[in-house]
């Protein structure tokens, strides 16, 4: 038996040197099957500038720690198919909480980003600790209801609106879902038994466009997220931009009318007051009120009963009224964008959210108002275009923010 060498000075590094490039090609096998979702061992070596006999036994371990299988051969004529790869969908299940002002939704989602379970209710994102009960039980009673061992899941990404400071755990606008000091993740970490990813909802979309949608091999490029409220997503160089808090990305709240509305910030006139779909319905349910003339009338006797969807729907047939409402909601937002644009120049804005269903009606004059308030160096290799993903960058950016984390701690 041949004795092993002494741990030295000049052993340890060496062995520590091995080890870090061993986890870094563990890292990037698993990066690039979860983007690409299948790869031949030669296609994995090109892309991690590696040999085909390195990745291989990288691979195998891979597989048989059960995070990657194979699954047929790739087409082509000439010679022996190769085998393809991808990551295992059985296990590794991460679980995405997207809790908002209307509602919280539960999914259960294996590595090839497929929803396996899903579970939502009416149950809409308070200030309190009360809320943080809530959610862990609905957790624990959805992991129940979904048949799945609880060993098998290896994370939880949580998408929610407000100032997020994501290194430390917190949300800044809803300070009381945990303790003073206390990350809300550590809280939740400690009753659920795994890690918990906190991030702004509007990022999240952002994310998800860039991975997976129409920002998909964009290095730089801006994600609208307009649903109750207006968020901001911003791709720098192909990743999230944070700011040194978190909190970049509050277009919202910057202000377009200094006599305007008062915003639930506290500010006057900033754009969410204009440009988010409640405050659309507010000014829509005004109007009916006064008696204008549109086929949303029906409800003048009672305006609270008008949505953001009785207006996308009443634009669709035609209503003039509805259709010049969205078409003022639009070119207000591509003036807000403007000043995002001037500040981050972008190849692509992508509008989600609610309001993406009118996208019909908004894009034009989005395009109209940057045209006339952007410089026309920033408008020439600009496009805008509405989500293609219908309403799932959301939930599949969160996806990716928990699979890259855990990847990243190879």
């Amino acid at each position: 038996m041949i004795a092993s060498p002494p741990l030295g000075d000049d052993v340890a590094p060496k062995r520590s040197v091995v080890v870090y490039k061993k986890n870094q090609k563990l890292r990037g096998v698993l990066s690039h099957l979860y983007q690409e979702e299948t790869c031949t061992l030669a296609q994995l070596a090109e892309t991690l500038y590696t040999s085909v006999p390195s990745i291989t036994g990288v691979v195998e371990e891979l597989v048989e720690s059960g995070w990657v299988r194979t699954t047929g051969t790739a087409t082509g004529n000439n010679g022996r198919r190769p085998v393809l790869f991808s990551l295992n969908p059985n296990g590794h299940y991460v679980i995405v909480l997207d809790s908002s002002t209307h509602d919280t939704c539960f999914m259960l989602v294996n590595p090839l980003r497929q929803v396996v379970f899903r579970r939502c209710v009416d149950t809409h994102l308070e200030n309190n600790a009360q809320f943080v009960a809530f959610l862990l039980s609905f957790v624990q009673e959805s992991i129940e209801e979904a048949a799945v061992n609880k060993d098998d899941i290896i994370g939880l990404g949580l998408a929610i609106p407000g100032l997020i400071d994501a290194r430390r755990g917190i949300n800044l606008t809803y300070p009381n879902l945990s303790a003073p000091n206390e990350p809300l993740t550590t809280c939740l970490e400690e009753q659920l038994g795994f890690p918990v990813y906190l991030i702004n909802d509007s990022k999240a979309t952002a994310l998800g466009e860039n991975r997976f949608g129409g920002g998909q091999g964009k290095k730089h490029a801006l994600s609208i997220n307009i649903d109750w409220g207006v968020g901001l997503g911003i791709i720098l160089n192909g990743e999230v931009f944070q700011g040194a808090s978190g909190f970049a990305g509050e277009l919202g709240h910057i202000q377009v009318d200094p006599e305007g509305e008062l915003c639930y910030c506290g500010k006057v006139g900033c754009l969410d007051t204009i440009t988010s779909a409640s405050s659309l319905v507010r000014r829509v349910q005004r109007a009916v009120q006064e008696g204008c003339m549109s086929k949303l009338a029906v409800y003048q006797n009672d305006v609270s009963q008008i949505t953001i969807n009785h207006v996308i729907e009443a634009a669709y047939a035609g209503d003039s009224f509805a259709i010049d409402m969205l078409h003022d909601t639009g070119y207000q937002l591509g003036k807000g964008l403007s000043v995002a644009i001037n500040l981050f120049n972008p190849e692509i804005i992508i509008v989600d959210g609610v309001l993406a269903q009118a996208s019909t009606f908004i894009i034009n004059p989005i395009e109209q108002a940057i045209t006339k308030y952007c410089l026309s160096g920033f408008r020439n290799d600009l496009t805008v275009e509405a989500t293609q993903l219908n309403g799932a960058a959301k939930w599949l950016g969160t996806h990716a923010y928990v699979m890259e984390n855990l990847f990243a701690s190879i």
